[in-house]
């Protein structure tokens, strides 16, 4: 709960230190004295958004300081917004984000504005506030729904592109079918048109190929006069001399194995002559093989690797699209068993949800018979929604009905703020029980309200202070009266400036406030003594 709150340069508010306690803290004052202003700087200190403008006119910058315990830990929070815009936070020293602050108040203090019970207006709040109700048991069923819806929409989304991408495939499988057959019809092999172009350019030169070869075989071995001929009568007539000499004994070594070496070549150009035979038709099955190689090649824009994979991948796709049946009904089996978990999660969400609501009916209708809606009924409508969401699949609507006779009607369609007030302070009195919250700040939500209803809304916030921390400002003297602590916000002007202030009110200057409150400025002994019994009937 929140102990102290320092407040420098902020707004009208030069310098104001406030020590706040447990149980009902109220703050009063006249109309523009300031009292919002302090709500303000409180909302600041809890992390919500700075505006330079609540900066203190004349000075460079504002400084907000809380002192606050939760769960056995004291924290000294800090908010400064410097007239150039720069915001920082610190937690007991340490600077932080505003998005770290706010995670720890959110855990501190709850702030309910006059405006505050607009959220209530809002049908999509309330299976909020049902969900928050019984929240340990709920929590859990509405994480199995939203995994549930998870898994659920996962495999719709697949589905539905599987079902998109079969639909664009069916209208192309006809020119996919003609290419892959036309491919696969076409044999082809890798590097088979580097071998094929090598294959043309031989057969296109074999004539000149034979006679070059033929002409060659018959210099190197084709008579007595031939290159080998010759070379073999060299080298016996070395050989007749080798013997004198070391260097003519390597000269017919050297003699020989060429006569050897040039013998196998011979035989090599002979065979190649014997191959080398021109066939006008291997030639032209060749070069029409090419050509059809090039032209698939030129068709597609491919190279002739990227063909085979190509006719590879269209063989896949054909394959997959032969089985999309079997896997469009697979998937739609599986569809169906996880839309029967998902509803059978919403299900269980839904029955936790409708007891919660029935407690909550009776503890609410009660809340509201003790804020003096007498003849109210108070009722939670359950309807199916519209599309199953993460949430599950209830629509939740709070109805109302103020004055005997009537029917019950939407909250929303309920016009008086004075009731709404009422209605917003029982569901707040109701969810301060679990929410786990400790201090609780009202600013003026008393708005639209007098006489008995006021003294009635005092008690219970007298109430509620039982378990909470509860500041409250108000312009009603019968919830001022219910006060443990009173503080007093007034203004004073000089020449130059505008200067705030808040103090402490002993008994007796409570006792003057709350006659203030009932009688204006003009304070006589008969308000005076109204304050008193004001006090002493709200104990």
């Amino acid at each position: 709960m929140i102990r102290h709150i320092s407040i420098k340069d902020f707004a009208i508010i030069e310098n104001v230190e406030i020590d706040f306690h447990d149980g009902l803290n109220i703050i009063t004052g006249e109309t523009g004295a300031g009292k919002s202003i302090v709500i303000e700087a409180v909302s600041l200190a809890l992390g919500s958004r700075a505006d330079t403008a609540f900066i203190r006119s004349g000075k460079e910058k504002a400084v907000i300081q809380m002192i606050a315990d939760l769960n056995g830990t004291e924290y000294i929070i800090s908010r400064e917004i410097s007239s150039s815009g720069r915001n920082i936070c610190r937690i007991n020293d340490e600077i932080v984000t505003l998005t770290r602050l706010g995670d720890l108040c959110r855990k501190l203090a709850d702030i309910h504005g006059q405006y505050d019970h607009q959220s209530l207006l809002d049908p999509e709040n309330h299976i909020k506030l049902v969900d928050l109700y019984h929240k340990e048991t709920i929590s859990p069923l509405r994480k199995d729904v939203s995994e549930a819806y998870e898994d659920y929409s996962a495999l719709r989304a697949r589905l539905k592109a599987l079902l998109t991408e079969a639909a664009k495939d069916r209208r192309q499988r006809d020119f996919m079918q003609f290419e892959f057959d036309e491919l696969t019809a076409a044999g082809l092999m890798s590097g088979e048109d580097t071998e094929l172009e090598e294959r043309v350019k031989l057969l296109q030169n074999s004539e000149k190929i034979y006679e070059n070869l033929s002409g060659a075989y018959y210099v190197a071995s084709g008579d007595d006069r031939s290159v080998l001929s010759s070379l073999k009568q060299i080298s016996d007539m070395i050989s007749g001399i080798s013997s004198y000499s070391g260097d003519l004994g390597t000269i017919d070594s050297r003699l020989n194995e060429l006569y050897f070496e040039f013998e196998d070549i011979a035989s090599s150009i002979r065979d190649c002559r014997d191959n080398a035979v021109f066939s006008p038709e291997e030639l032209d099955a060749a070069i029409n093989r090419l050509e059809t190689v090039n032209k698939l090649k030129a068709k597609h824009g491919k190279t002739l690797d990227e063909l085979i994979a190509y006719r590879d991948e269209l063989d896949e796709k054909l394959a997959a699209m032969d089985d999309m049946d079997s896997t469009k009904s697979d998937m739609e089996r599986e569809l169906s068993a996880r839309r029967h978990r998902l509803l059978a999660a919403c299900g269980a969400l839904s029955e936790a949800r409708k007891a919660s609501a029935a407690e909550l009916e009776e503890k609410i209708s009660a809340e509201l018979e003790e804020l003096n809606f007498n003849d109210a009924g108070f009722s939670i409508e359950f309807r199916d929604a519209d599309v199953l969401t993460s949430g599950g699949a209830d629509t939740v609507e709070f109805l109302i009905a103020t004055n005997r006779g009537e029917p019950l009607k939407p909250l929303s369609r309920i016009a008086s703020g004075g009731e709404m007030s009422r209605i917003m302070l029982a569901f707040k009195k109701i969810i301060g029980d679990y929410d786990d919250i400790p201090t609780m700040i009202f600013d003026e939500i008393d708005s639209g309200i007098s006489g008995i209803t006021a003294s009635i809304v005092g008690r219970k916030l007298k109430d509620i202070s039982r378990t909470h921390q509860i500041i409250c400002i108000t312009h009603l003297p019968q919830i001022a009266a219910c006060g443990d602590h009173n503080y007093r916000i007034s203004k004073e002007s000089d020449d130059a400036m505008t200067y705030t202030t808040v103090l402490p009110l002993s008994h007796d200057e409570k006792v003057a406030e709350i006659a203030r409150l009932l009688g204006g400025s003009n304070i006589t002994e008969t308000t005076l003594k109204s304050a008193e019994e004001l006090i002493a009937a709200s104990k």
